[in-house]
């Protein structure tokens, strides 16, 4: 607890601090440099007394209390340093719940359902065990009968069709000689076999949205995603009726999945996922005013084909799509509440965020319950009030589709976001004839703006004039302006963000955008400084400009891009430094005699500067010794160096914005990319997940609390 900054002045007596009123207050000043510093050594020695409990020790003390009861941590590559970063590193390397929990997961040692707890704690998945010998196919004794052992396929049985390979799978298999823990070949179904299945994808939730209504099929159609895209549902962990809880996409097949009680009859389990409380939530006129869970009809709407009956509303959870009845006047809103799956926290989405202002900024509040319901109103009293700094905080996930200009004066800041733990999309529309419609932002000298934690979709976003700087954080503009059903952008060639004018600096961090096209005025002094990290750059094709100018070789800026995966060519006027980056289209510095690349994966014919540990680079430098060392003939050389460059070239689970897997590194990613970053993680925008030293960590714990002779292996379920 911080005291009072006065509260050493307070104990002089009275008579002094009166002097010292008469002479301006010298002592009091110098009283509360000393009372800063005693605060600081105060909260230093409260400090140390909660070093002794794992739960409320500081993080460099966790490895320690771990020593203590014997816990050993794994080596998972080299420490990039003592920053805040490299904190969250280390509480992967040496997870807080592990250590808390070492003496309880002792005791349990060889016990099935400690593996599930040992993903939760060492790599912060969720997991399922599952002993394989049960789904061994045996000949069963009719006098000892194991009904609850597997049983070879039913062609009639679509749910267990559907869970084949899967944690849930209850169909018999004949034996396989492969280890799940191999590193060649991993098998399953044999007697010492233990899998543990782990969920990479997180649920992410959306609450009290408007649904999309996809006018181009009927007026009766909505869509879950306000961006008029498919969207699979997930079940919701936290949900209070989510079984199982675990992040998985709802199926049709296990909404319209019954059970038969001998009371009360069959009965859906619908409910399990529709209604208060759950995982998918409908509503209309309000978003509190939700429609009965007997009126949901799980329905295949792939084609629209379906036609719901009385007052029957047909849900798709596989597509997020849903119909009314045909011909039924709608005249109110429709409000959805869901989750859908993704990697990690980026972009616009409703996860906790670290906000901040500058002390005594003006704060004004729109959405649903705030006194002002749209944000051009705010907008509008912020430029009557014209203060230094403000903040215009969006307080709800509703849209807004509005014509957003932000004017800036010399010396303002402002900065347009969202509240922790909310979702608005901001949609722009075709306003005027003859002139851009894109969300603006212009400013005289020493002006800056922020805009953070939103989804702006229809158009793209451009700054000018002489805006010091714009910051991008965790925001989403949507590449291709927009999507369509199927997750294919609608204006693929228009650039996500347009910087024009004198911009000084423009900052992204953990945003998701398309190209950015910078047209500089040509009497600018300095080129702009353009840093991106934590994101993805995505020009929506590898021959596509993800950074440039129109009509000029390279874009007037200098580039510093860091863990960011960029799908198109890159044209700068320098590279400062590209750091633990991926490049899907060639990269091209028109000033290559500064700055430097680092465990970066470029494409071949890249003109970069000097390069260190960056692929392909270092395979081809391998190529080469083998070829000296070996004496490979011309072809042989050259079928090497083809085959080497294809293996280390990043494969991706989906190159496409709104699928679940967006920008994530395939299984089959080579380890160079997979494990080539500076600090032995990922490449790219995943690279903070950390991925390769929680894998790490958590085989090593299975070998440690695996059942005595069996095999305990990890199996990606998503």
């Amino acid at each position: 607890m911080i005291r009072d900054p006065d509260f050493l002045y307070d104990l002089v007596p009275t008579v002094y601090r009166l002097r010292d009123a008469d002479q301006g207050w010298p002592l009091r000043g110098l009283l509360r440099v000393i009372a800063e510093q005693a605060n600081v050594i105060e909260q230093d020695i409260g400090q140390l007394y909660e070093n002794w409990f794992i739960e409320t020790c500081d993080d460099w003390v966790v490895p320690y209390i771990g020593a203590l009861v014997g816990y050993t941590p794994v080596a998972v590559g080299p420490n990039p340093g003592t920053g805040a970063r490299a904190q969250a590193r280390e509480r992967i390397a040496v997870p807080r719940r592990e250590v808390a929990n070492t003496i309880r997961f002792r005791r349990r040692k060889g016990t099935l359902s400690v593996l599930e707890d040992l993903a939760t704690a060492v790599a912060g998945w969720p997991g399922r065990a599952v002993e394989f010998y049960k789904l061994l196919s045996v000949a069963q004794n009719i006098d000892y009968l194991h009904l609850d052992r597997g049983r070879t396929v039913d062609l009639r049985d679509g749910d267990a069709l559907d869970d084949l390979g899967s944690a849930f799978d209850e169909t018999a298999r004949t034996v396989e000689v492969r280890r799940v823990n191999s590193a060649r070949a991993q098998g399953r179904f044999n007697i010492p076999e233990v899998g543990l299945f782990i969920w990479r994808l997180r649920a992410y939730t959306v609450t009290a949205a408007p649904a999309y209504c996809y006018e181009e099929e009927a007026p009766n159609c909505f869509l879950f995603s306000t961006l008029g895209a498919d969207t699979p549902l997930f079940i919701n962990p936290e949900a209070a009726g989510a079984d199982p809880k675990l992040p998985i996409p709802i199926t049709r097949r296990a909404m319209l999945a019954h059970e038969t009680d001998e009371a009360v009859g069959a009965v859906t389990d619908a409910a399990a996922f529709y209604g208060p409380g759950q995982s998918i939530q409908i509503a209309l006129g309000t978003p509190d005013k939700l429609i009965d869970p007997s009126r949901i009809v799980p329905a295949d709407l792939s084609g629209w084909a379906y036609r719901p009956t009385g007052d029957q509303v047909a849900l798709d959870p596989n597509l997020g799509r849903i119909m009314f009845p045909v011909g039924q006047p709608r005249r109110q809103s429709v409000w959805v509440s869901y989750a859908y799956g993704f990697p990690a926290d980026l972009g616009g989405g409703e996860y906790a965020r670290v906000l901040s202002q500058p002390a005594g900024a003006a704060f004004y509040e729109v959405g649903g319950g705030a006194k002002y319901q749209k944000i051009g109103d705010a907008l509008a009293q912020w430029t009557a009030d014209q203060p230094a700094a403000a903040v215009i905080e969006i307080v709800d996930s509703n849209v807004y589709a509005e014509p957003i200009a932000i004017a800036l004066a010399e010396g303002q800041a402002l900065e347009l976001r969202a509240a922790s733990g909310v979702r608005p999309t901001i949609r722009l529309f075709d306003w005027q004839t003859s002139a851009p419609d894109a969300l603006t932002v212009t400013g005289a000298a020493n002006s800056w703006c922020v805009l953070d934690g939103l989804l702006i979709t229809g158009r793209g976003v451009q700054v000018g004039e002489a805006l010091s700087g714009l910051t991008l954080r965790h925001c989403t503009l949507v590449p291709g302006w927009g999507l369509d059903c199927g997750c294919n952008p609608l204006r693929p060639t228009e650039p996500s963000l347009v910087v024009a004018g004198a911009v000084l600096c423009v900052t992204v961090e953990h945003a998701i955008l398309g190209a950015v096209r910078v047209e500089r005025d040509e009497t600018a002094e300095n080129p702009l400084r353009l840093r991106i990290s934590d994101s993805i750059l995505d020009a929506l094709g590898p021959t596509r400009i993800a950074l440039g100018s129109e009509g000029k070789p390279c874009a007037d800026a200098t580039l510093d891009i860091r863990r960011t995966t960029v799908f198109g060519m890159v044209q700068a006027h320098q590279i400062e430094l590209a750091q633990d980056s991926i490049f899907m289209g060639e990269v091209r510095a028109c000033r290559r005699q500064a700055g430097c690349m680092r465990f970066c994966y470029a494409p071949q014919g890249s003109r970069t500067p000097r390069r260190y540990e960056c692929q392909p680079d270092m395979v081809l430098a391998a190529v080469a010794a083998q070829t000296a060392r070996d004496n490979l003939s011309p072809d042989a050389a050259q079928a090497l160096r083809l085959r080497e460059t294809l293996r280390v070239e990043p494969e991706f689970e989906s190159v496409r914005y709104g699928t679940p897997v967006y920008a994530r590194l395939a299984r089959v990613a080579a380890a160079e990319i997979a494990q080539g970053a500076s600090d032995l993680s990922e490449m790219g925008v995943y690279h903070d997940l950390y991925q390769p030293q929680r894998l790490a960590n958590l085989n090593q714990r299975l070998s440690e609390f695996t059942p005595a002779g069996a095999d305990a292996g990890v199996i990606y379920a998503n």
